[in-house]
């Protein structure tokens, strides 16, 4: 199973808005086969194995398939999954947990079981939940799963007062970044990033097959016409407020701007209007968006997390103190520390100079697994 989630990670940047699934064909020990989900409307992870397996002029009977979902049983983009491996005719099949779209949510191993083909399920769960909690996220909570990457210094500061913030964290970790762009399907700033930087806020220091989208959060729809990020691929605006000449100009450049409502400016710390950030999560679920990668400073950051919209933080920490500067989050001021979010360390690596830390939202990933396990 470790072999078929390993699978799945190698095509991280592939599939969105499917799932990264890999497959793992076994007899007696020996594997046999292995595939993994290709792009959407592309073969998914089993039917990559079964034919790996007919290249190597091997067959399915007596065979163990080893799935990091659950196979899909119906008709999306592609016939079922289930189906194809009941016409293999493997012995077994293990899967590490159910796939959460409703189309699906224990269909596949009903049939399968159906067909004679003794089934497993529930083997490296977390695990296999760890490549794809946007797709069971999007599925089972009707929004994205969301992180937020910053590069700070040890004392907690993203730029120095003057703004100045290049570069705070060395070469590799700003590859690594890069790599957490690639893998969702929205990278998001403010309007203020976009003022202060003019970011691309693209893909460049790895390989992708697909640029993701783009996305700015802009209440006033204040966005200059010439913003660097508004120069090829698909970019969405958010806004409160609009302006249909200039809308009409930025989507003939394939630039789609979305209305959304307005927080009240008394329910906003900063006391500047801001629009409707869970509203926004669900309408990118709409959409089909997995995952969103946020780079912005710190309003927004604060924003996002007072919104109960974070589920993880990526932070890459510099060696080195700031003193005086920006934070990474602007929060209201709490009288008790359980008032505080919280977060659980998973992960601390080090890359060149640099320690990048990743916080989970631990009550917001309960859930997840919760909602892979029927009952």
């Amino acid at each position: 199973m470790r072999q078929a989630i390993s699978l799945a990670q190698d095509v991280l940047y592939v599939p969105a808005p499917n799932p990264r699934v890999g497959c793992v064909i076994v007899r007696e020990a020996q594997v046999l086969a292995r595939g993994a989900t290709q792009r959407a409307g592309g073969a998914h992870a089993e039917i990559m194995a079964l034919r790996d397996l007919a290249d190597r002029g091997q067959r399915a009977e007596g065979a163990t398939v080893y799935i990091s979902l659950e196979p899909c049983s119906h008709h999306g983009r592609t016939p079922p999954c289930v189906d194809a491996l009941i016409k293999a005719g493997p012995a077994r099949v293990v899967f590490a947990h159910f796939d959460p779209n409703p189309a699906v949510a224990g269909r596949g191993l009903q049939a399968l079981r159906a067909a004679g083909i003794a089934v497993t399920v529930g083997v490296c769960a977390e695990e296999a939940l760890e490549v794809n909690p946007g797709f069971v996220s999007r599925m089972t909570r009707g929004v994205p799963y969301v992180w937020i990457k910053v590069a700070a210094s040890m004392d907690g500061r993203t730029a120095l007062a003057n703004g100045a913030s290049q570069w705070i964290t060395g070469p590799q970790a700003r590859a690594d970044g890069h790599h957490w762009r690639a893998r969702s399907c929205v990278v998001m700033t403010g309007i203020g990033t976009v003022r202060a930087d003019d970011p691309k806020m693209n893909v460049r220091y790895v390989v992708t097959p697909r640029q993701p989208r783009r996305a700015v959060i802009d209440p006033g729809f204040d966005i200059s016409e010439q913003a660097s990020l508004l120069e090829g691929g698909e970019v969405i605006i958010f806004t409160g407020h609009t302006d249909v000449e200039k809308a009409a100009r930025l989507a003939a450049r394939g630039v789609q701007v979305v209305l959304l409502p307005e927080v009240p400016v008394a329910a906003q710390a900063s006391g500047r209007p801001r629009v409707d950030l869970p509203a926004m999560m669900r309408w990118l679920a709409e959409q089909e968006v997995n995952e969103v990668h946020v780079e912005a400073g710190s309003g927004l950051n604060g924003a996002l997390i007072s919104a109960g919209c974070v589920d993880e933080l990526v932070l890459y920490v510099a060696p080195m103190l700031l003193g005086e500067g920006n934070s990474i989050a602007q929060l209201p001021g709490f009288e008790q520390l359980n008032q505080a979010p919280r977060f659980e360390f998973i992960d601390v690596r080090q890359l060149g100079a640099d320690v990048r830390l990743r916080a989970r939202a631990s009550a917001r990933w309960q859930d997840l697994l919760e909602q892979i396990h029927l009952n």
